[in-house]
């Protein structure tokens, strides 16, 4: 008992480091994609998903990571990119990236000779992939791992540049996904459809400037706390606003 008790521990340990967004953050973009989407679309999304929600598939990106047979969608979730270069598809990772990933979803789900099999598969990647397009970090400078390498203090505690986006902040406001997704800041209808405009490559280009001020925005003495959160957690809940109703406008778009 007592080696299953460390075992246990040891391996949330584990999985706690490895996911993007980090669970809630990933569930509150479904939830508020879902929140939005019409009722013919949702009705649809479920039958496609066998009644599964947004929310519940959003993390599959990440659960599939430890599978081998998965590997080569690795690069999927993420594009690395110095601070003041632009993206092309020319200069792009040939083992794919979010950018390639998100329109391989795009285009599966819009095959008329996809198996559902296939098209349920690519919506849930879909699903993830524009949650992780939200999180600046996802973004970061290849020579850090999109700041992975940078080690910080997160209230005293250690920890990377990377999980503070990933998760730290998300995990320590203490709300969980539907909340997160109730209190959305409110908008009006113009500026909705206003964060709503644009494609993958805006949104990831959008994002990119966050990811410029991140990097600018560091202590010297690496320790965050009460001023980071502070200054960062509306830049956050926006970030997961945006990438909710930016998926729903894709759903609507694909199964509209």
């Amino acid at each position: 008992m007592r080696f299953l008790i460390i075992f246990l521990l040891a391996s949330q340990s584990i999985f706690a480091t490895t996911e993007d967004w980090g669970k809630t953050g990933h569930r509150t973009v479904g939830e508020i994609a879902t929140t939005v989407l019409s009722k013919k679309v949702l009705k649809k999304i479920e039958a496609l998903l066998d009644g599964e929600s947004l929310a519940l598939v959003s993390n599959y990106g990440d659960d599939i990571k430890s599978d081998k047979k998965y590997r080569k969608y690795g690069p999927w979730h993420y594009v690395n990119l110095p601070l003041d270069g632009n993206y092309s598809l020319e200069t792009a990772n040939p083992k794919g990236d979010i950018i390639q990933g998100i329109q391989v979803c795009i285009n599966t789900i819009k095959d008329v000779n996809a198996s559902k099999a296939e098209k349920a598969f690519h919506l849930k990647l879909l699903v993830h992939f524009i949650g992780d397009l939200h999180q600046p970090m996802h973004m970061g400078r290849p020579g850090d791992k999109g700041g992975n390498d940078i080690k910080l203090k997160w209230f005293g505690k250690s920890t990377n540049l990377h999980r503070v986006w990933d998760s730290n902040m998300i995990d320590d406001y203490g709300m969980s996904y539907s909340e997160l997704a109730k209190e959305s800041p409110r908008l009006s209808k113009r500026a909705r459809k206003e964060m709503m405009q644009g494609t993958p490559l805006d949104w990831m280009k959008e994002g990119h400037k966050i990811t410029k001020k991140l990097y600018e925005d560091l202590p010297e003495d690496g320790r965050l706390g009460y001023e980071y959160a502070y200054k960062y957690t509306s830049v956050m809940r926006n970030q997961l606003q945006k990438g909710g109703l930016r998926l729903a406008k894709l759903l609507e778009a694909l199964f509209g």
